[in-house]
């Protein structure tokens, strides 16, 4: 099967065409090394996914040919478990964050980019 119908059907990508990007991104790697989207996978292959914040080491442990819902499709890897624990940790991180008010990474909104021009504004 095409890696990345696997990835639309296993329920990692929304569409095909965002598996394609990703996998041409450099954020899909077939037993570590980068790949193009109509690399055949088999069972047993491994992949490392990274689709921001998260990252995935799975195996694949099944093929299908058609997407299924998502707890059938949860069935089409096994996830080791280094990377299950990465995955909690940082987003039990992501939650402590949200909690005590500190803002994600994200641009300056428009008081801020003010306060911005402001500070750097020289007047000599």
């Amino acid at each position: 099967m095409r890696l990345d119908k696997w990835l639309w059907v296993a329920r990692f990508f929304k569409t095909r065409q965002l598996a394609i990007e990703a996998i041409n991104g450099g954020k899909v790697h077939v037993n570590g090394q980068r790949t193009k989207p109509g690399r055949e996978i088999g069972v047993g292959t491994r992949l490392a996914i990274t689709k921001e914040p998260d990252a995935w080491e799975v195996t694949v442990a099944a093929l299908h040919g058609q997407r299924c819902p998502a707890p059938e499709a949860a069935l089409l890897y096994e996830e080791t478990p280094e990377s299950q624990a990465r995955r909690q940790e940082e987003s039990a991180r992501r939650r402590e964050d949200r909690a005590l008010g500190i803002p994600a990474d994200s641009r300056p909104n428009k008081r801020e980019r003010r306060l911005i021009h402001r500070f750097k504004r020289i007047d000599a």
